[in-house]
């Protein structure tokens, strides 16, 4: 093969961001090593922290309650920190992808959702009719509710960030001819792929390793996956909670309890259900990750398509290197 055809390359490229693998494509890549330079990053910090603490303390003088400037100042980062990434380090393809896989995939959320909830809703429940459970959550301020619902999900991305790497791992561990054939299927590499399979010089399959910010693409692209599907599994719990609470917990019942003070029913309903919702998330994506038939069924399908990925990516680079 004399030398890469550009027009198969751009067409490559192309087929690489219109399935979330924005990393796959170098120009991409050199992008985002220039946005995480420390000249650019550093200053930006700064700026977001200075300006999110002060939000934080005049919200919370405002409204006289002093969790209210450390939620501010977290919550203001994170959306500083997710619009930064979206813009220069082009996680917005990664992110348009997995939601729309994720959303096109609807009709397999009752299966998940009778796999993984029956006995987590019972333990819940027996939670949810708790008087010290009402006691701690119920009277939790807003700010305080709101710390803890991301202290919850901090901790479930710190599992998935330590546990799915291992997963995308397995994705390049066994790729022949076979395999490279399978995954450039319906791709633009299709027909060079069989051209590079019969050439006795080429070697696709050295180049199936994946690291890099590639390796990161796709753990980027199962984390959000494995997030989307858990929170909407985690709203579940929480609207389930919020009809079973509005049905039992009764202003008789709070009295019968003799608290003091007295609960408010309707807000302490909502922030106990947002309490024990945002737990569930957090136990859910243990779970997921760590049982084999809950891994299979969350995102079993989404590997098939990292896989596919990475016969693509082997395929590609082998005809960039030949041009």
């Amino acid at each position: 093969m004399p030398g890469a055809p550009r027009d198969v390359v751009e067409a490559t490229d192309v087929w690489f961001l219109q399935h979330g693998l924005s990393y796959f494509v170098p120009e991409k890549r050199a992008d985002v090593r220039n946005a995480l330079r420390l000249k650019r990053t550093v200053p930006l910090v700064l700026v977001v922290a200075l300006l999110a603490a002060g939000a934080g303390v005049v919200l919370a003088w405002l409204l006289e309650e002093f969790s209210a400037a450390p939620a501010t100042l977290v919550s203001l980062g994170l959306l500083a920190a997710l619009w930064y990434a979206l813009t220069a380090l082009h996680a917005r393809q990664i992110v348009t992808w997995a939601l729309g896989r994720t959303f096109g995939s609807l009709r397999t959320l009752l299966p998940m959702t009778t796999r993984a909830l029956p006995l987590l809703l019972l333990a819940i429940t027996f939670l949810f009719i708790n008087t010290e459970m009402w006691q701690v959550a119920s009277n939790l301020t807003v700010g305080d509710l709101w710390l803890v619902v991301l202290l919850f999900a901090g901790l479930a991305v710190a599992f998935l960030f330590v546990r799915l790497p291992e997963e995308v791992d397995r994705a390049d561990d066994h790729v022949d001819e076979a395999f490279l054939l399978r995954a450039c299927a319906h791709t633009p590499l299709e027909q060079v792929c069989r051209e590079l399979i019969d050439d006795p010089e080429a070697d696709p399959a050295s180049y199936a390793e994946v690291t890099g910010y590639e390796r990161w693409n796709l753990i980027l692209v199962l984390i959000i996956v494995q997030t989307v599907q858990v929170l909407l599994l985690s709203l579940s719990v929480f609207a389930f909670l919020m009809v079973f609470g509005a049905i039992t917990m009764t202003t008789p019942v709070m009295d019968a309890w003799q608290t003091d003070p007295p609960f408010t029913p309707s807000r302490g309903l909502v922030q106990v259900s947002t309490f024990l919702a945002a737990f569930s998330g957090l136990y859910l994506t243990v779970s997921t990750v760590t049982d084999e038939a809950y891994r299979e069924q969350f995102f079993g399908s989404v590997m098939r398509e990292l896989e596919r990925a990475v016969g693509v990516r082997a395929v590609y680079l082998t005809l960039r290197s030949r041009s």
